[in-house]
């Protein structure tokens, strides 16, 4: 089902034309939606401090998380104690607001929740309702900044930063709006944020042509930095994959970039593609051939069921220095508020 997506969303120069009309409609129901929100006929609620939204306009991976993560991890050097707001995407808790902790199960409070928590340390508060997440974070003073992982749909809560996430591979793929193409919004919506990424190299023709020509385009590098051993927490470094076969597991939204940045770092990759959040079961991981390689968003969710040989790919997002500084004079601002 994932290839067949792909192909149609990505592969194809135009949408398929018997989903047009599900896609016009899909588009009026997005602009009415958030006309709602802009004009007051929705409520929308703002909090005491910052907001920043890190999503996309389109379904799949962009590499949000590990940019979600990187910006964490900067807030908290800049002595920040950033909280980060999730839907908690393919968690089922028993009550909402869910404060995640890296010893979560995912099957609470979803997978990436689970991973931010353990790569950055900090507070991670899970609710499919934004607002009433913040709200809790700020009524048991967990934090001064507010970071919503893939929230840039999410209108009830009001934002003072938009960082919008492109993969520099897919672009927007057929510039239709679901089912006909990949985009959850048109894609003009991005030239209303504060930030426009693109996680690699600009490859997509989409970036030649409007509207992407006419944002200001910051670009990140997914780097990848050490392999460490599933369950004892032992480091590899990258080139202990030169020329060595691994099965490559992967359930995220662009499994094809996992597998070719192992194929880059010199390994014979057998590729294993699962969809977004797959909930995994020990015979997807039974593979006779080499070792098995996953991603940390994965890995939070084979802990207990993966085999011995089992290896986690860790990468850090790499913005650049432009970024870096336009960000901290929002910082500033914000910093002399407090």
């Amino acid at each position: 089902m994932t290839n067949r997506i792909d192909r149609l969303w990505y592969e194809r120069q135009r949408p398929h034309a018997l989903l047009r009309p599900l896609a016009r409609l899909f588009s009026a129901i997005v602009r009415r939606r958030r006309r709602a929100f802009l004009d007051g006929r929705r409520a929308v609620t703002r909090v005491a401090v910052p907001v920043l939204v890190v999503g996309n306009v389109t379904v799949g991976g962009t590499g949000k998380s590990p940019f979600t993560a990187w910006l964490v991890r900067y807030l908290q050097d800049k002595g920040w104690r950033p909280v980060v707001l999730s839907r908690g995407y393919g968690g089922d808790a028993s009550h909402y607001p869910f404060l995640v902790t890296g010893e979560c199960d995912p099957r609470e409070s979803g997978d990436e929740p689970v991973m931010l928590a353990q790569q950055t340390g900090a507070y991670v508060v899970v609710d499919p309702n934004r607002a009433r997440g913040a709200g809790y974070a700020i009524e048991q003073a967990l934090g001064d900044i507010l970071i919503c992982d893939d929230g840039l749909q999410h209108y009830a809560l009001a934002r003072d930063l938009e960082f919008c996430v492109f993969d520099g591979s897919r672009g927007t793929g057929n510039g239709a709006l679901l089912p006909a193409g990949p985009l959850r919004e048109p894609a003009e919506r991005a030239l209303e944020t504060d930030f426009v990424l693109i996680n690699g190299e600009p490859e997509h023709q989409s970036f030649s042509r409007p509207p992407l020509t006419e944002c200001a385009m910051h670009r990140v590098q997914l780097a990848p930095v050490r392999l460490r051993h599933l369950h004892s927490g032992e480091i590899h470094a990258l080139d202990w994959l030169d020329g060595r076969v691994v099965n490559a597991v992967a359930g995220i939204g662009n499994p094809a970039r996992f597998f070719d940045t192992l194929t880059d770092l010199g390994a014979k990759v057998i590729p294993h593609a699962f969809p977004d959040h797959h909930s995994f079961q020990p015979t997807d991981l039974e593979h006779r051939h080499g070792p098995l390689v996953m991603t940390a968003k994965d890995a939070v969710k084979c802990q207990s069921i993966a085999p011995d040989d089992s290896w986690v790919l860790d990468v850090v997002a790499q913005p650049g220095e432009a970024l870096q500084k336009a960000l901290d004079r929002k910082l500033a601002v914000w910093k002399n508020r407090k």
